[in-house]
C-alpha cells in the first residue's frame, strides 16, 4: 500500500552568514603572528521544502575557503539527500545537508554515516606553540574540563625538552600530550636526537609528522626507532606505500563525510588507528563526534579545536568526561545552533589582514643572540631552508610589544623586510 505523504527533502533555500568569533586570551596571544584569520567562520542554513533547516559551519581561512555560489546553485532545487554526499560543496553546506536531513528523518547523522560502533567519542585539546607555562595553563584548563590529553605544536623556536618537563611537573600522571612538528624536524640526522630525548618524558603520547612525509626511508626508520606511535596525515606518502613500508603507527583523518568513511575504512581494514581531525567551533566538534560513532578505528583522541573559542555556537556545550563525549542521539548533529551567538558575533565577508599589523617577535637563543622577525612566515622559512638551528636547548619565542619609542618602530621596520639578527639581547 503506498504511503500517503512523502516528506520533501528537496532545498529550497541555502543563506550564508560570516561570523567573527573571539579566541580565549592565551590563544589569541600566540595564534595572531601566524594564523589570525581563524576567528573567521561561515555559517550556513539549509531550508527543505519541509520545513526543517539544517546548519554547518566552513572555517574561512580566506575568502576562497567559503561556500561558493556555484556550490548553492548545485543543492537548491535538488534533493537534500541526492546532494549531501557531495565533499566539493564545502565544509558548511555538506554538514547543514546532513543535519536538515537528519532533522527531516527524526534521526542522528551518525544513522546517515552507517552503524554505530560507540556511544561516547574520544577528544582531545588543542593550542598552537606556546611557552611551556602557557601550556601548563591550556593542559589545567583541559583538565578541569574532563580533558586527557592535549595536542599542540613542537616547535624549534622554543625548547620542547624545557616544555616536556614543566607539564612533568604540573600534570597528572594520566595526562597524555601529542606533539606536532609539521616535519620541522626536516630529516632523520635532527629527528633522531630530538624524538629520542622527548620519548623520556611519561606524558608523551604521540609524535605527528617529524619530518616530511614524502620522505618514506625516513619515516621507516624513525618508526623503528621510537617507542612512542608515530602519526601522519593520510595520503602522503599514498596509502598503499604508507601500508607496505609501514612508516606511520596510525593517521590523522580529515576532509569531507564521503573521504572520512573511505579513509577511515582503509585505516580500519589495515588495522591502524587514527584521530578525526576536523577544526572550527562546536559546530564542526559535534559533526566529529557523529562521525567518529561509527568508526570502528578512529581510537586516538579528535582535534576539533572547539576550545579555542569563547563561544562554541551550540546548546548544549559539549560535555567531556574521562576524555570522551557522549554521542547525541538528537536529530541531525545532536546539538542546536546558538542564534544569539550567530546575531553577537555576525560580520561582513573580509579577509583578515596577514601578517597581523605591529607585531614584533624575538627569538632568544641560547648563545644570548637575538634573531628579530615580524610573522611566522618569516622564521618558518628560514628555519626549513636551513638558516637557523634545530631544536636548541634553551631556545625561545617571546612577543616584543610595541612601547611606543622611535627604536621599537624602526626594529619593527627592519623585520618586516626579513630577520635582524643580533649578537646580543
Amino acid at each position: 500500500m503506498p504511503l500517503s505523504t512523502s516528506l520533501d527533502l528537496t532545498v529550497v533555500g541555502v543563506e550564508r552568514i560570516w561570523l567573527d568569533v573571539p579566541l580565549r586570551p592565551v590563544p589569541a596571544e600566540h595564534m595572531v603572528r601566524e594564523i589570525p584569520h581563524w576567528t573567521l567562520f561561515e555559517v550556513c542554513l539549509v531550508r527543505l521544502a519541509c520545513g526543517v533547516t539544517g546548519f554547518g559551519e566552513t572555517m574561512c581561512y580566506y575568502t576562497h575557503r567559503t561556500v561558493t555560489d556555484a556550490a548553492v546553485a548545485r543543492v537548491v532545487r535538488h534533493g537534500a539527500a541526492e546532494r549531501m554526499w557531495d565533499d566539493g560543496l564545502g565544509a558548511g553546506l555538506q554538514m547543514a545537508l546532513f543535519d536538515a536531513v537528519g532533522r527531516a528523518l527524526d534521526v542522528p547523522c551518525h544513522r546517515l554515516f552507517g552503524a554505530q560502533h560507540r556511544d561516547r567519542a574520544l577528544v582531545s585539546w588543542w593550542a598552537i606553540d606556546m611557552p611551556g607555562e602557557d601550556w601548563v595553563s591550556e593542559c589545567r584548563l583541559a583538565g578541569a574540563a574532563g580533558y586527557t590529553s592535549f595536542k599542540t605544536k613542537a616547535r624549534p623556536w622554543f625548547c620542547p625538552e624545557e616544555q616536556c618537563a614543566l607539564l612533568e611537573r604540573n600534570l597528572p600522571p594520566h595526562f597524555q600530550v601529542d606533539l606536532d612538528f609539521n616535519a620541522m624536524l626536516v630529516n632523520t640526522a635532527h629527528a633522531t636526537r630530538v624524538l629520542a630525548a622527548l620519548e623520556r618524558f611519561r606524558h608523551v603520547a604521540i609524535f605527528e609528522t617529524p619530518i616530511p612525509q614524502e620522505d618514506v626511508a625516513g619515516n621507516r626508520f624513525l618508526r623503528s626507532q621510537s617507542r612512542v606511535p608515530i602519526a601522519m596525515h593520510y595520503g602522503t606518502p599514498p596509502i598503499m606505500t604508507a601500508l607496505r613500508e609501514d612508516v606511520c603507527d596510525g593517521f590523522v583523518i580529515g576532509g569531507g563525510a564521503s573521504a572520512v568513511l573511505r579513509h577511515a575504512a582503509v585505516a580500519a581494514a589495515a588495522d591502524k588507528v587514527f584521530w578525526l581531525q576536523l577544526v572550527g567551533t562546536g559546530v564542526t566538534a559535534a559533526w566529529a563526534v557523529q562521525l567518529a560513532a561509527v568508526l570502528s578505528h578512529a581510537r586516538w583522541p579528535a582535534v576539533n579545536c572547539h576550545q579555542l573559542f569563547e563561544d562554541g555556537l551550540v546548546r548544549p556545550a559539549m560535555r567531556v568526561e574521562n576524555g570522551s563525549t557522549p554521542v547525541p542521539d538528537a536529530p541531525g548533529l545532536g546539538v542546536e545552533l546558538d542564534m544569539e551567538a550567530v546575531a553577537r558575533y555576525r560580520t561582513a565577508p573580509r579577509e583578515r589582514p596577514y601578517p597581523a599589523p605591529g607585531l614584533l617577535l624575538a627569538i632568544r637563543w641560547p648563545s644570548g643572540a637575538t634573531t628579530y622577525y615580524a610573522h611566522a612566515a618569516q622564521y618558518w622559512d628560514d628555519f626549513l631552508a636551513g638558516r637557523l638551528p634545530l631544536f636548541p636547548r634553551g631556545v625561545r619565542l617571546e612577543h616584543i610589544p610595541d612601547d611606543g619609542s622611535e627604536e621599537w618602530r624602526r626594529l619593527q621596520e627592519r623585520a618586516l623586510a626579513g630577520a635582524v639578527h643580533e649578537g646580543a639581547r
